[in-house]
Formats: C-alpha cells, sequence, structure tokens
C-alpha cells in the first residue's frame, strides 16, 4: 500500500469512528428512531458541516479528493474533535498544520548525566515510538530490572502488553493502556508509510489482543496522566509524572516521576538498593 492510499484508509476509519461516537441528541438532530449503526449518518454530517453529501461520503470512503483547510475546520467542529484529534484529521487529510518534525533516536551524553542526577527518582527518556533509549537506577528498579532486557526490547509500549512485570504494573491499568494506545496511534500519524511504524505495530497486534481491540478504536491522545500508582517489590508507589521535551524537535522527552508522600520516596530508596533479582512483580 502507498503512502497516499495508507493515509486515505486510515482517514476514512478515523472518520467513521469520530461520527459514529456522536448521536443525534449531542447536536440538536432528532433520532429519526432505529437506526442500523450508531452515531451520525453521513448525510447529517455533510449538512452540519456545510458540505455537499457525494463529497463527504467519498471522504469517508478514502477516495482521492481536495480537501481544505476550512472543510477540515468545518468537520473537525462537527465530530466535536479536541486539539490532538484535529491535528490527527490534517496530518492523514496531508495538510498538515506545520512541518513533521525530526526523529530523535539516541539522547546527548549530557541528558545521560540528568538521569543519573535524578535517582532514586525514576526518569526515562523515549523517543516518539515509545523506545526506552535511557534510564537511570530508579527508573530500572520501577521497570522490573530493564537491564535484563535488550537494547531492541526496551519499548514502553511493547512491555507495557507483553512483559508479565509490566502487565501488573499499574494500579489503574485501564487508563494507562488506553493512554498508551491512544498517544501512540497520534505519534504514528506522519509515519503511516514507514515500514519500521507499521511492522511495530502489526506485531504488537499480533502478539497481544488488548492491544489490538484499543488500537481498532483508533481515538488519539497526547495529554499525559500525571498522577499514577504503581506496583512494586517495595509496596505501592504513589507518583507524578513530569515530561520535558529533549532537542529543537520536542519529539524526544524525558519523564521524570517524582514521589508525593514520604512513604513512596522511602519505598523508591528501597527498590534502588536491590539487586535485580528482586525487583520483578513476577514471583
Amino acid at each position: 500500500m502507498t503512502d497516499s492510499s495508507a493515509r486515505r484508509s486510515a482517514l476514512a476509519e478515523f472518520l467513521r469512528t469520530r461520527r459514529e461516537r456522536i448521536t443525534p441528541d449531542d447536536v440538536g438532530l432528532p433520532s429519526g428512531g432505529r437506526r442500523r449503526t450508531p452515531g451520525l449518518r453521513r448525510e447529517e454530517v455533510a449538512q452540519l458541516a456545510g458540505v455537499g453529501v457525494t463529497w463527504y461520503t467519498w471522504l469517508e470512503q478514502g477516495r482521492k479528493i481536495n480537501v481544505s483547510v476550512q472543510v477540515l475546520e468545518a468537520i473537525a467542529r462537527t465530530l466535536r474533535m479536541d486539539s490532538q484529534e484535529r491535528w490527527h484529521l490534517f496530518e492523514l487529510a496531508g495538510v498538515a498544520l506545520a512541518p513533521p518534525p525530526i526523529d530523535v533516536s539516541t539522547p546527548p551524553e549530557r541528558v545521560t548525566m540528568v538521569l543519573e542526577q535524578l535517582d532514586p527518582f525514576p526518569a526515562v527518556v523515549l523517543s516518539q515510538r515509545f523506545d526506552i533509549l535511557a534510564y537511570n537506577r530508579g527508573y530500572n528498579a520501577l521497570g522490573g530490572g530493564l537491564d535484563r532486557l535488550e537494547p531492541h526490547e526496551r519499548n514502553m509500549v511493547r512491555l507495557f502488553f507483553t512483559d508479565d512485570h509490566w502487565r501488573r504494573l499499574c494500579v489503574d491499568r485501564e487508563s494507562a493502556a488506553h493512554h498508551l494506545v491512544n498517544s501512540l496511534r497520534g505519534a504514528m500519524t506522519p509515519h503511516l508509510d514507514d515500514p519500521v511504524w507499521t511492522g511495530f505495530v502489526t506485531g504488537l497486534r499480533e502478539a497481544s489482543a488488548e492491544f489490538d481491540e484499543l488500537w481498532s478504536h483508533h481515538d488519539v491522545t497526547a495529554q499525559a496522566i500525571a498522577a499514577k500508582v504503581f506496583r512494586s517489590e517495595a509496596g505501592e508507589l504513589n507518583l507524578e509524572a513530569t515530561r520535558l521535551t529533549i532537542g529543537h524537535d520536542a519529539l524526544t522527552r524525558m519523564m521524570v516521576y517524582s514521589p508525593r508522600d514520604e512513604i513512596t520516596l522511602s519505598r523508591l530508596n528501597v527498590l534502588v538498593a536491590r539487586p535485580a533479582s528482586q525487583l520483578s512483580l513476577v514471583g
């Protein structure tokens, strides 16, 4: 599949899932009795957005047609998209709001030095695709001993859905799972024709039914969940995440998890002092 056809296909699915989540009551339209499918009809979206029914139908079918900023804005408003969904829509339609930045694969040495100084606070450097590029002792302990893994195996999303320790790590796993998948989909928009990205997602869908189900929802988000509670061998850790961007492109980022109470700080100190064999939640 070519870049343009992949984008059109993704755009079609995205529009359909956004349309199906909105009811006629949400936009002040009569329900009109029983409907075969959930949400608004295509003609209702076209009417509310002020575009032709045939044109919108072609857009949602993934046909090759021209779109303007004004029309996309109208569709985004009609389908009640938030700022991240709006950006995703524009990217899929090939009407980028800004030039796509360049990814960074290796953090500079000075970043590694900062990570070390943050111990015992868990801190990690992530790529746009959630590859774990660097981490300190605190994050190594939180992740159940990342040193046990090969570098290519250290990916936050892959571990979350396939690693036994990471499956048990988050107390509110459902919210964390939704956030990870939705963030990954948003990050992937400029890379729909990149075999590294598409192969990564395909592998995850095959390896995890949970990931596959969430991916099929076509939701996107970039808003981080600040407060999180993690399980550990030293007890529950009540942490708050802070995101710091690295470099001019703001794609590579450092996540720092600060303790929200003295008990958590004490437990972090205990964890970083433990040998790797005592870090995993899997007995």
